[in-house]
């Protein structure tokens, strides 16, 4: 697994995806910091984190596309069925990979705040509890662009396609919203929807079951792009 891991890492950093996404992170995320404490005159934290969510959501389907979908296009996919590596062992190579760029960006961004606290008085259980509710969703977003990208040879389908489940799955939070309090489907969709428990994690209630649904979201998702590559193996 470590060599697929070192693998992605050096093929982010020898071509422009893992440069243009680390430069437009920093660049949008200091534009949001700036936006939501130095403009708003405020140190409250989770308007900046809320923010990055939906900034993530967008520019994550970019990081993961290539994933496997470069693989298939260039016909190395065969050379990684046939190494002497397991499915999980590939999977979890790429999936680390793109998390440690993702969580790299994460906490560089979040030291904006550290500047802050020479000014305001910061919230620091808040902001870890943000700090870590924003790196729970992009586990679960990862795991899904690279079960989408495990299915296409097209980085543009891969990426669309992703960023389609993930809205889906921030649009079912705005739905239940439509819906009556009393109407059961309410609760089925506050269950199945990621902006609605980030909303919770940000106000610092961690509860077990809103962690379990994220890494729920990214093992089956991940168990899904294993299942793909299990069925080409055996092909």
């Amino acid at each position: 697994m470590f060599a697929i891991y070192k693998r992605e890492m050096r093929a982010f950093f020898t071509s422009i995806i893992g440069y243009a996404y680390l430069f437009t992170y920093f660049l949008i995320g200091g534009g949001v910091f700036c936006y939501t404490t130095l403009y708003s005159m405020t140190a409250d934290v989770s308007s900046f984190f809320q923010y990055m969510l939906l900034f993530s959501a967008v520019t994550l389907p970019v990081l993961t596309m290539k994933s496997f979908s470069e693989e298939r296009k260039t016909r190395t996919e065969q050379l990684l069925l046939t190494a002497p590596v397991s499915i999980p062992a590939m999977i979890g190579g790429k999936f680390l990979a793109c998390y440690t760029v993702f969580g790299g960006s994460v906490l560089v961004s979040s030291l904006y705040f550290v500047l802050l606290s020479r000014y305001a008085v910061i919230k620091v259980l808040l902001l870890l509890g943000n700090l870590v509710a924003l790196l729970l969703v992009g586990m679960a977003f990862i795991a899904i662009g690279l079960f989408v990208s495990s299915l296409t040879e097209n980085q543009l389908a891969s990426a669309v396609g992703t960023f389609g489940i993930i809205f889906a799955f921030l649009a079912i939070g705005l739905l239940s919203n439509l819906l009556p309090n009393e109407y059961w489907l309410r609760y089925v969709f506050n269950s199945l929807s990621i902006f609605g428990r980030y909303q919770s994690l940000l106000s610092g209630a961690f509860e077990f079951s809103t962690i379990f649904y994220y890494l729920s979201v990214s093992a089956v998702f991940l168990y899904l792009t294993f299942r793909v590559y299990d069925r080409r193996r055996c092909q």
